[in-house]
């Protein structure tokens, strides 16, 4: 059991504030229409929603950035967006929170990344996705390059958030590793599986128990089958720690050398899921950019992400919810 005490706490916290974490990976647009359903079309047999409110909210890689944000780091989001309306309600919600939009950048070849939410009486009804799962093109690689170099320096940070829609390619994985590798700075992955074993010799290697189930090829139900899978994944990947989340059952933590570690899942009342694998991973970078040890900082982003399921939504974790909770539960 790792126990913190105020003291420490009360200095990561301190430690948090200024911390600028680049966050470089699949940029998304949430949309939600909620309304009424009181009638079916006369044009089809389905129902006529009426709506009653629409709103944005950042996804995916975004997510981070306004996770990062809320935990009082400087985030800075590298990814890219399509030149249309969808980009230009994106980059109108990184200036609402204050939020650099250097490294976005504008590729008139695919459009903005976009799930559209249609909800009637709270009932979820149907989701709309529009996107483009290709790889992105050369030109566009060696900007995002060439911005991370021109940043590199100043950052105390990499999270790479993967979700398969073509930003982060095996080339560019590499390269971002070794830039970051050879100027010392901490790189954490949330990874998904088309390039799980792309991402050698980083800080932290963060996959889901269903992400590392279908890379493994095998179920993971045991303490035996937790333990395997992470040193597996540590050795695979050269890793220095494997951060194993588990759903309820908490999350494992591997380190070289080192024997493994189990955290309980803090989530009091799950509401929803949603978002919470972003707090997590950009909890955690925070945390070990702010001087936590692996422990500290796994530690932190469970109970993050734990917060953040009690919540319907997804909903960034706020810097004093998170420590004024860890603070009372520690005495």
């Amino acid at each position: 059991m790792i126990k913190i005490s105020e003291k420490r706490l009360l200095q990561l916290k301190k430690n948090f504030k200024g911390k600028r974490i680049a966050i470089i990976g699949d940029m998304m647009l949430d949309i939600y229409f909620w309304g009424d359903v009181k009638r079916i079309s006369p044009e089809a047999p389905v129902p006529v929603l009426e709506v009653e409110n629409e709103f944005y909210r950042f996804g995916g890689a975004a997510n981070c950035a306004l996770n990062i944000a809320s935990l009082k780091g400087k985030a800075e989001p590298i990814g890219v967006i399509g030149y249309d309306n969808y980009g230009t309600i994106f980059n109108s919600l990184l200036s609402e929170q204050n939020i650099s939009h250097h490294g976005i950048i504008e590729d008139d070849t695919r459009p903005t990344t976009a799930k559209t939410r249609v909800i009637a009486d709270s009932q979820h009804i149907v989701r709309i996705d529009k996107e483009s799962k290709q790889i992105i093109n050369q030109l566009i690689q060696n900007k995002i390059l060439d911005y991370i170099k021109s940043i590199i320096k100043d950052l105390d940070g990499i999270i790479l958030q993967d979700y398969n829609k073509g930003v982060l390619s095996a080339p560019l994985i590499a390269q971002v590793i070794e830039l970051a590798n050879k100027n010392k700075k901490l790189v954490t992955v949330d990874p998904k599986f088309n390039n799980f074993y792309e991402y050698k010799n980083v800080t932290v290697f963060k996959p889901n128990r269903k992400e590392a189930e279908d890379i493994l090829g095998m179920k993971i139900k045991t303490d035996a089958d937790v333990s395997f899978a992470g040193n597996t994944l540590l050795k695979k990947l050269n890793a220095k720690n494997i951060l194993l989340t588990l759903g309820e059952g908490g999350i494992a933590v591997f380190e070289k050398g080192k024997p493994e570690k189990h955290m309980p899942t803090k989530a009091r009342k799950v509401a929803d899921v949603s978002g919470a694998g972003d707090t997590v991973i950009s909890t955690l970078t925070m945390a070990l950019a702010a001087g936590a040890n692996i422990y500290e900082a796994s530690y932190l982003a469970n109970y993050a992400g734990g917060l953040v399921c009690e919540e319907v939504g997804i909903i960034p974790i706020e810097i004093e919810k998170l420590f004024d909770t860890v603070i009372q539960e520690n005495k």
